[in-house]
């Protein structure tokens, strides 16, 4: 049994799984030169910094722009880096998306565009489609944020409101080759949401965008509404053969973080219950159910035996209802210190692996049997700070939030409970 503590435990686990998904990775996944130029693009978290390894591995010559979040830059050479908004698109990400554009023209069936996507590539490549503003996009993606839409649901919208997204980019692309090295933050992996799939066919349609503003009760800027009723420029489908050109290749996924940090759980002496990489749902409500899961464990050594840890992933979403701070890793912790109410030997953590729990300036953040009693002592209730949605503001109050800084790389949420 290891000798660190539970927090150390961990945070030894966070680490090992952010550590196993880093751009390093995508150095196995290179295309062979080209016979002409080769252009490099990119957008999200983790663009900046796979754009630094790729040009440390590759031989030949090579130019072009990626867009990354403020605060998320790497030093690179040849490839430029600009930096944006997120998860709010702003001016610079407009621009940004327009130079992207311009760096891909011009190109020839000799040509090689190397694309390198991770979370937040969506907010970052925000050009909007013609007929609409910036100011519209703005608008329509505060309220996605608040409503608690999914990934994929904020990704549909952002598709058809977008001169970029939905596979628009590799239609820019052509007749070069294509090839786009991606980092998925999101569940199922699929292309087609990763960014709003830039480089990808996109299934979805106008009226699946229309449906989801339905659903949630949005309020729609006029030139929006109008965008999304005419259903012009739909994007392209799959199968379209303008895109052949392009290729697919994810090189770092949620589930391999996950199992890099079970293989690492086991190797310091607990059980693991490996819950998933696909939990979903509001995260208060998750936190219930891990709470469960994590009282049955510590009653009856079942499904596996103490010590054991519990680990998953996802992307759960908050419906903002109070006006506190704090992202969904410290939401969930919140309601799940309250579910265990002091649970003996259960301590936790949940973070956001690229460093950033929603806007805030932490990851996540940690809890303990005495996180409530401690509160308590500094006047601090846990049920109000939650209802106000304000994860942060209550584990800044007790020291306990996780900060790393940006990790340079995002496969979504991690969550650990050790049971002691």
């Amino acid at each position: 049994m290891s000798r660190l503590s539970p927090q150390q435990v961990l945070r030894r686990l966070f680490d090992v799984a952010v550590e196993s998904v880093k751009p390093e990775r995508l150095l196995d996944h290179l295309p062979p030169p080209p016979q002409g130029r080769t252009v490099v693009i990119g957008a999200g978290k983790a663009a900046a910094e796979m754009a630094r390894v790729l040009e440390e591995g590759w031989a030949g010559d090579l130019s072009g722009v990626v867009v990354t979040r403020y605060g998320h830059a790497a030093p690179t050479r040849r490839v430029e880096v600009l930096e944006a908004s997120h998860p709010v698109p702003d001016e610079a990400g407009c621009q940004a998306a327009k130079r992207i554009l311009q760096a891909v023209q011009g190109l020839s069936e000799d040509d090689l565009v190397i694309c390198l996507l991770s979370g937040g590539g969506s907010a970052l490549l925000a050009l909007p489609a013609a007929g609409i503003s910036l100011a519209d996009k703005q608008e329509l993606s505060r309220q996605l944020l608040a409503c608690g839409a999914g990934i994929d649901e904020m990704n549909t919208v952002r598709k058809h409101l977008s001169a970029i997204k939905g596979g628009r980019l590799a239609l820019a692309c052509a007749p070069a080759k294509l090839v786009t090295l991606a980092i998925s933050d999101v569940v199922g992996d699929d292309p087609a949401v990763i960014a709003s799939g830039p480089t990808v066919a996109d299934p979805s349609s106008y009226a699946d965008a229309r449906a989801v503003i339905a659903k949630y009760g949005l309020t729609l800027p006029p030139a929006v509404a109008a965008l999304l009723a005419a259903e012009r420029d739909e994007t392209p489908k799959p199968g379209d053969a303008r895109l052949a050109h392009a290729e697919y290749t994810l090189i770092a996924t949620p589930q391999l973080a996950l199992r890099a940090a079970e293989t690492e759980a086991r190797r310091l002496g607990y059980d693991v219950l490996l819950l998933g990489d696909s939990i979903e749902g509001e995260a208060r409500e998750v936190a219930k159910v891990h709470a469960g899961i994590a009282r049955q464990i510590a009653m009856h050594d079942s499904p596996v035996a103490r010590p054991a840890v519990i680990l998953s992933g996802g992307e759960t979403t908050v419906t903002l209802k109070g006006r506190g701070r704090g992202g969904r890793n410290s939401e969930f912790l919140l309601a799940l210190a309250i579910a265990l109410n002091g649970l003996q030997g259960a301590y936790a953590l949940a973070a956001d692996t690229d460093g950033i729990d929603g806007s805030e300036d932490n990851a996540g953040a940690f809890i303990a049997p005495d996180t409530l009693a401690r509160a308590l002592a500094l006047g601090v209730r846990a049920s109000e700070r939650l209802a106000d949605n304000d994860g942060h503001g209550f584990f800044s109050a007790l020291g306990d939030l996780l900060v790393t800084g940006p990790t340079q790389t995002n496969v979504n949420d991690f969550r650990a409970i050790l049971l002691l």
